[in-house]
């Protein structure tokens, strides 16, 4: 698809969708659609008057709230189609480049055989590599927070119009095919505007469950990782041709949806094992699904091919322990197709199982004594293999090649669990538990007031003195919940294997005993050295003494024999979201920087080999941005090869709702961890660098801390966004508030970030990075202004963390639109102070930024993303003026205004969202 074919798309979708909104509504909607999108257009090209005509014909639109939301509902499908179109122009370039590589013997860069090759030339050995891939650890985890604004229906046609575009790309389609798929893509567009945008109520844990945790899986992961691995093993072959290098299975996935139980009331201990139930049961659902395509391909018969002895004896003795016979002497001959309808029926009896609950699943197998069910993945993986070496034994390799290597490695990372699940829960619930246990047993009568190491003295005796502290469940309801999940974690990895549940985070670790508490209440359960306990530094403070949290942990001889028996590693997780809403941009990037340097050293010293966990979200001011770029830019230490990284809402749907997009994701990912265990630049400067940094950073962060401390700045950010209105968008079963205060410490970050996004502000990308440089740049010791900046751009040009840094910042500006966002401050009452310090910032920032990257505008470093934005802006300028308008309808309702009145305000305001969210592509 060229950039005419892009074009064309467009055009064809706008036709049916301006046809839909004909039909649908009426010509007058259509044509007020128009005249509002060609003034947005005409504003944008710098005719001012246009912009008056904006403003004078919104109030006649909103008068009418009929005519406001059909017109917010027109500009809101159009971005979902639009969006649909650039991505499958998006896979067509990944296939041409692709192609292009093939077809001229070259490397296609950031891929797999990229990454080995990389390796190769900087002098590492086949043996060496072996050695990598088996201390390797790459774990995306999907979380449930809520950043996905479309619902799974409006998601499941926009699914279909992608299938159906894709299908138009063939050139051997004839005339009428190829209007019989525009026919039905002109029905799915009817279809998505007969559909609500919107939830009428907030979506259960179980509702993210299906949504997320298994719809990609299903969707996408099941088919996609396999042959991911199928291209690892293929380019180490290429690379290193004489060796015989193993590929573990280092790429798997984690999960926090049914396990998040961190500020989430409705994550209970049953919805949680309900989520591991699900998680299994579509393995086995997908196992049986592929074991059937083996039956049908595996016809070696006696008569013509051998099978090994071991095979044989497997198949009789599988014979002998069934009671069904039929429709297996049919197949006598074919002792493959035998094994695997037994296989299929353990597996159906295993899937049937699953479905009781945990507590009477024991008594299955006495009720259903002919056929026994897979106890274990390894049961059922160990009856492929027999099936893979007899194969092997006998001129068999090429019936191998195929769906039996590709269920063999499918039951080798998903087991029967699918994916791990992590538990997140707040250290002020661990404390609080313990607390009480102690108490009961006349432990510490008030265990929360002792200091920290009194708290660790008394931890450490009782894990020494071994004796129960829970054997009955009758202490207060939420220390009993808190005593049963470790019980059920137990539970869960004896019914769903080892990998079911092994990560234990804790939200807001600030010392030692935060995690000496749930190694304690883990050891009562039976879990002692059997989960990682991870702790999650999120605020700038902790951060900056987290190094000394773990260097003080590690020396504790208990903690020390449970690192022992998980191996000697520990995850760490790094909390981008909350760091930023504390420190602002810059500081809370270098703070990051900063902490994984001095724990890499930390866990060196103690020989503990660490494994970091990035929380990071979608947007720019909680930690995203290009995957392969962050990784690469770590410092040098941190990630060697180890990493586990959180995958959440729009990016989940971004990256894993088409394969050939997921798979250019995966070989990305790869490719910069592969790299990470090389060869990584030093600098000789870097300690110059990080003085720099330092100084930087604390600027910025006093002019961060100064905006969001000013007396007048939450009234601002209160009114100049629609905050009080995204947690009616029922985007996620987790409260938008920690707790029902209007203070901004309360707020979670996703909101508070999803906010500013909306009116265009967008400032946790931004805000503080100009102060910040301007400052380093005006001290005095630095000599004169030229030379402060030919060092700036030094660090730029050699420092990869400074580069994304810029870069990142070139990202958050671009989406930003101090325009736009003028006009959301004209919805705080009298003069808006704090806007004219957003605006003064923002132009400092952009300036400097593009003085030291030595571009000219904005996104240079972009240009693709620099006209998609210059494109869309058109048509997301309405969608702001639309919500402007109704914001300020919806707040001066008198208190006794009508309750339709209200929500049919409150629908039109939620619309208006999901289509800026949807032009935008970005949410929180």
């Amino acid at each position: 698809m060229t950039t005419n074919d892009l074009s064309a798309t467009i055009k064809m979708l706008g036709d049916l969708l301006g046809k839909t909104i004909i039909e649908q509504e009426s010509r007058a909607v259509f044509e007020k659609v128009e005249q509002l999108r060609a003034l947005s257009k005409a504003w944008r090209a710098g005719n001012e008057s246009a912009n008056e005509q904006i403003r004078e014909l919104i109030p006649s639109l909103t008068d009418n709230l009929d005519m406001a939301g059909a017109n917010i509902k027109a500009f809101t499908t159009y971005f979902q189609l639009i969006n649909l179109a650039e991505e499958q122009q998006r896979v067509k370039i990944l296939r041409d480049r692709e192609r292009s590589a093939e077809e001229q013997k070259q490397t296609m860069d950031e891929t797999v055989l990229d990454a080995f090759q990389t390796l190769s030339k900087e002098g590492v050995t086949a043996q060496q590599v072996q050695e990598i891939l088996n201390g390797m650890t790459i774990e995306p985890v999907f979380t449930a927070h809520p950043t996905e604004s479309k619902r799974r229906t409006i998601r499941q046609i926009l699914h279909k119009i992608s299938d159906s575009l894709a299908a138009l790309r063939n050139p051997e389609l004839l005339d009428t095919e190829r209007e019989t798929i525009v026919e039905s893509i002109h029905g799915y567009i009817v279809l998505l505007w007969q559909s609500d945008e919107t939830r009428d109520r907030r979506p259960t844990v179980m509702d993210e469950v299906r949504n997320t945790g298994l719809y990609f899986f299903e969707n996408t992961l099941f088919e996609l990782l396999p042959q991911v691995y199928r291209e690892i093993e293929e380019a180490i072959e290429k690379v290193y041709p004489d060796a015989d290098i193993k590929v573990p299975s280092f790429l798997k996935y984690g999960s926090w949806i049914g396990g998040d139980r961190d500020g989430n009331p409705y994550v209970t201990n049953e919805v949680t094992e309900s989520a591991l139930k699900s998680q299994k049961q579509l393995a086995l659902v997908r196992y049986e699904k592929l074991v059937y395509e083996l039956y049908e391909q595996l016809s070696p018969a006696l008569t013509r091919a051998e099978f090994t002895p071991e095979f044989l004896e497997s198949l009789e003795r599988d014979l002998q322990s069934v009671d069904e016979q039929e429709g297996l002497e049919r197949f006598r001959m074919e002792p493959y197709r035998q094994k695997l309808i037994l296989m299929y029926r353990r597996l159906e009896a295993t899937r049937k199982q699953n479905e009781l609950p945990w507590d009477a699943q024991a008594s299955f197998a006495e009720s259903n004594p002919g056929v026994p069910v897979y106890n274990t993945a390894d049961q059922f993986c160990a009856d492929l293999n027999l099936i893979r070496e007899s194969l092997l034994a006998n001129k068999g390799e090429r019936l191998i090649s195929g769906k039996l290597r590709s269920l063999i490695r499918c039951v080798d990372l998903f087991g029967f669990h699918l994916a791990t699940v992590d538990v997140r829960q707040h250290s002020r619930r661990h404390r609080e538990a313990v607390a009480e246990v102690f108490k009961r047993y006349n432990i510490a009568d008030d265990y929360g007031a002792q200091d920290e190491d009194a708290k660790i003295e008394l931890l450490s005796a009782e894990l020494e003195n071994g004796r129960p502290l829970s054997a009955r469940l009758d202490f207060s309801e939420e220390t009993n919940e808190t005593l049963s999940l470790f019980r059920l974690i137990k539970r869960a990895q004896e019914v769903n294997g080892a990998f079911a549940m092994q990560t234990y985070i804790i939200s807001m670790t600030e010392n030692v005993s935060n995690l000496m508490e749930v190694l304690i209440l883990a050891e009562d359960a039976g879990l002692f050295g059997k989960i990682d306990i991870v702790p999650l530094f999120e605020t700038v403070a902790d951060l900056n003494n987290a190094p000394d949290v773990m260097a003080r942990l590690f020396t504790n001889p208990i903690y020390a024999r449970h690192l022992e028996q998980r191996g000697g590693q520990q995850q760490i997780m790094i909390g981008y979201s909350d760091s930023n809403k504390d420190g602002g941009f810059l500081q809370a990037n270098w703070m990051l920087y900063t902490a994984q340097r001095r724990m890499a050293e930390t866990c060196d010293k103690h020989n503990v080999r660490m494994t970091l966990f990035h929380g990071r979200g979608g947007s720019l001011g909680r930690g995203g941005g290009p995957t392969n770029r962050a990784i690469l830019a770590q410092p040098p230490k941190s990630v060697r090869g180890r990493i586990r990284i959180t995958e959440q809402g729009e990016v989940v749907s971004s990256r894993y709702s088409v394969h050939e997009i997921a798979r250019r994701h995966l070989q990305q990912l790869l490719h910069a961890v592969i790299c990470s265990t090389g060869s990584r630049p030093t600098y000789e400067k870097i300690e110059t660098w990080r003085s720099v940094m330092d100084r930087l950073s604390t600027a910025a962060y006093k002019k961060y801390r100064a905006l969001v401390e000013r007396d007048d700045f939450l009234a601002y950010y209160l009114s100049a966004s629609p905050i009080d209105q995204i947690d009616q968008l029922n985007i996620g079963s987790r409260p938008a508030r920690r707790r029902k205060t209007e203070a901004i410490d309360d707020l979670r970050a996703i909101p508070w970030v999803f906010a500013w996004i909306q009116s265009r502000a967008n400032i946790p990308s931004w805000f503080g990075v100009g102060t910040g440089i301007q400052s380093w740049l005006d001290m005095e010791e630095s000599g004169d202004r030229e030379t402060a900046m030919t060092g700036l751009r030094e660090m730029y040009l050699n420092w990869p963390f400074f580069q994304t840094l810029l870069s990142n910042v070139h990202l958050g500006m671009g989406r930003a639109d101090m325009a736009i966002a003028g006009i959301y401050a004209q919805l705080t009452p009298g003069e808006s102070a704090v806007f004219d310090e957003l605006k003064n910032e923002f132009e400092l920032t952009r300036d400097i930024v593009l003085e030291i990257t030595g571009h000219e505008h904005l996104l240079d470093t972009e240009p693709w993303l620099q006209h998609s934005i210059r494109v869309r802006n058109p048509y997301v300028d309405p969608l702001n003026y639309l919500q402007v308008a109704l914001l300020e309808k919806i707040r001066q309702l008198p208190d006794d205004a009508g309750d339709e009145k209200t929500n049919q305000l409150r629908r039109a305001i939620l619309l208006s969202i999901n289509g800026i969210a949807a032009g935008l592509q970005n949410v929180g």
